[in-house]
């Protein structure tokens, strides 16, 4: 079977092997031939395929995989419906990237019943609060929600989220931070997890801003979710302490092998197995920086500023900042200010690294400006020079 294309008068021949690709070709440069109508005539989708690309922008190959799944095959009856879906979008001010991607990722969206299906889940939302920006971000995300029922699905959940977390605002922002959120049966998920905590004795209000944050830590099998809460109480965790939940958070996305290599890492760095569960116990978030991360910031603050290992294990949470925008800048002008005198030989560097920009600024820019008018410049400096260190096997070194 072959495929053709006209050109003019001219009808040119390709094996079908070569056409798909060389239609990629001619769509991407067009100098290449001037094609004045494209067709397949052994492939029913063609028309399909065209419509994708010239209608809804999609790529040549996004339009073909989406062809597999939505065939126009009587497509005059057809084109004014997907028109009216797509207008749909527009007119709610969704961007053209979001409305590819809805169709991407649910092409059936396109022969969706505009007035019964799409726009009372849309008018929905925006009744509840949900910004013209929020929806795009929401179903852009997840478009499978409009496939959801109004009635029976997403008003009871919305419901029950704004119901347990206070307001509508607050489930709207649950929502839009992790659209899929809506897609589950939140009575076989989110609740059964919600009453584990409360059973282990998780305060109301930690059970709330980790829902309010993270709303995909609730999104596990309870018996799994039951195994991990179990697993943070027996590490000496106290239930009454948001680092309980957090541990939970942070414990459910982490299977063991990872948990395994983040342990070797820090114990690579000097660390001792106690350490690094007593890490964990102060500040959770820790073991989930990326190992390269880990051995950069490491080497800076052992091997370039003279700190102990054991030292920053005992605040671990040092571990998470950035090591561009605040360890490396902020090591090396401290170290410049007890160069000069400027601060005690007692200073405890490892305070310097939490305080915010605007208190760090205000504790070791400002106050010594009398005696160091030139400080504000040098910390400049430091900034741009934090973007030429690199973490060697044995010491930091400049590029």
């Amino acid at each position: 079977m072959f495929h053709s294309f006209l050109h003019g008068r001219q009808k040119i021949i390709f094996p079908p092997y070569q056409s798909y690709r060389l239609f990629c070709i001619l769509l991407n440069n067009p100098s290449v031939l001037s094609l004045r109508f494209f067709s397949i005539t052994s492939n029913p989708h063609s028309f399909t395929v065209s419509y994708l690309i010239n209608k809804c922008g999609l790529s040549p190959e996004s339009a073909f995989s989406v062809s597999k799944v939505v065939n126009f095959e009587t497509p005059y009856k057809v084109v004014s419906k997907v028109d009216s879906v797509v207008s749909v979008f527009k007119s709610h001010g969704f961007s053209e990237p979001q409305i590819k991607s809805i169709i991407r990722n649910w092409p059936g969206v396109l022969l969706s019943n505009v007035n019964n299906t799409l726009l009372p889940k849309i008018e929905f939302f925006k009744s509840r609060g949900v910004s013209r920006r929020g929806l795009g971000k929401m179903f852009g995300n997840n478009p499978t929600i409009l496939g959801r029922s109004l009635e029976k699905h997403i008003i009871p959940s919305f419901d029950c989220l704004s119901s347990l977390l206070k307001s509508d605002e607050a489930a709207i922002k649950a929502i839009t931070t992790y659209p899929r959120l809506m897609t589950y049966d939140l009575d076989n998920f989110v609740f059964p997890n919600i009453e584990i905590l409360r059973n282990y004795g998780v305060p109301e209000t930690n059970i709330v801003k980790v829902l309010h944050s993270m709303p995909r830590t609730f999104l596990r099998r309870p018996v799994e979710f039951k195994e991990t809460v179990e697993k943070v109480k027996e590490m000496g965790f106290n239930p009454t302490m948001m680092t309980f939940a957090v541990a939970v958070l942070v414990l459910n996305f982490m299977s063991k092998s990872m948990w395994d290599r983040k342990f070797d890492v820090y114990k690579n760095c000097g660390w001792s197995d106690k350490e690094i569960v007593d890490a964990f116990r102060k500040y959770p978030t820790f073991i989930t920086v990326s190992e390269e991360k880990v051995v950069k910031i490491m080497d800076f603050l052992v091997n370039e500023m003279g700190l102990q290992s054991s030292l920053i294990a005992k605040r671990p949470r040092v571990i998470t900042h950035s090591f561009e925008r605040r360890i490396v800048p902020r090591g090396l002008f401290t170290q410049e200010l007890l160069s000069k005198g400027l601060l005690k030989k007692e200073f405890k560097l490892m305070t310097a690294f939490d305080d915010s920009e605007k208190l760090f600024i205000e504790k070791f820019v400002n106050r010594y400006k009398a005696d160091a008018p030139e400080l504000l410049k040098l910390y400049q400096e430091k900034f741009d020079l934090s973007k030429n260190w690199k973490a060697g096997t044995s010491k930091l070194q400049r590029l």
